[in-house]
């Protein structure tokens, strides 16, 4: 990623609750290094910083919390809002996610430099590579109906909209095949699953539960902790908001 693109505090080698790049998956793990919160096993999260959560990726699914989804009174729109622009550069979260995970300089729509035309973004769950910003569409690893039926529709509005434009953590927004986006619609891992990098999908989506402390339901834990118990166990570690 090119260097000084970054204008969010939402870096990937920096953080301890970044998450490992999706491509470490596909080659061996003895080469891999830390890519954000899924740290390879030995590598510490202070145990005295109570906001951090630190465990093994199977350990992490069982941990938690089962409760029944309630969707009851969904309205996207309305609970949750659209993308901001929390610095007021002129740049919403949507932007700011696409310039964070570019492979390549960007060119902008506009000389104000507001919206991005081109790039080059390698979306992480079917490895399809665009240059069009228009191709791709930003997903919430977790999508919203999900949070909302797992524990947001009883949320402040206020953290409902701080959920959805989330930057605090890689692991809760990807830049994704449109198609792609499309597919997954707002169904869980008990449900569907991406063509590519399951393992690290997994892992970000047990990740962003923990962070946002959302419930998951008993198909739904199931599915997680059969597919972690066939990944490399490495760790999960997250900060609790």
């Amino acid at each position: 990623m090119p260097a000084g693109r970054f204008k969010h505090v939402r870096k990937r080698a920096a953080s301890l609750a970044a998450s490992i790049s999706p491509a470490v998956w596909g080659r061996s793990l003895a080469a891999s290094a830390v890519a954000g919160g899924l740290l390879l096993a030995g590598v510490a999260v202070p145990a005295e910083a109570a906001s951090y959560y630190s465990a093994p990726l199977r350990t992490a699914a069982r941990s938690l919390a089962v409760a029944a989804e309630n969707n009851a009174g969904y309205d996207r729109n309305r609970y949750f809002g659209y993308w901001n622009d929390t610095n007021r550069d002129c740049q919403n979260t949507r932007a700011e996610v696409l310039l964070q995970e570019t492979k390549s300089a960007v060119t902008y729509t506009t000389a104000r430099r507001c919206t991005l035309r081109t790039g080059r973004w390698v979306s992480p769950w079917d490895n399809r590579v665009h240059s069009s910003a228009s191709a791709v569409e930003i997903d919430h690893t977790v999508p919203v109906h999900e949070a909302w039926g797992s524990g947001a529709r009883y949320w402040s509005q206020a953290r409902r909209v701080a959920f959805y434009n989330d930057l605090g953590d890689s692991r809760s927004l990807n830049a994704l095949t449109a198609a792609l986006n499309s597919a997954k619609q707002a169904r869980g891992p008990e449900s569907w699953m991406p063509p590519a990098n399951r393992c690290a999908y997994i892992g970000q989506w047990i990740a962003v539960k923990i962070r946002w402390g959302l419930r998951v339901d008993s198909v739904e834990k199931a599915a997680l902790v059969r597919y972690a118990d066939s990944c490399p166990n490495v760790r999960v570690s997250v900060t609790r908001v």
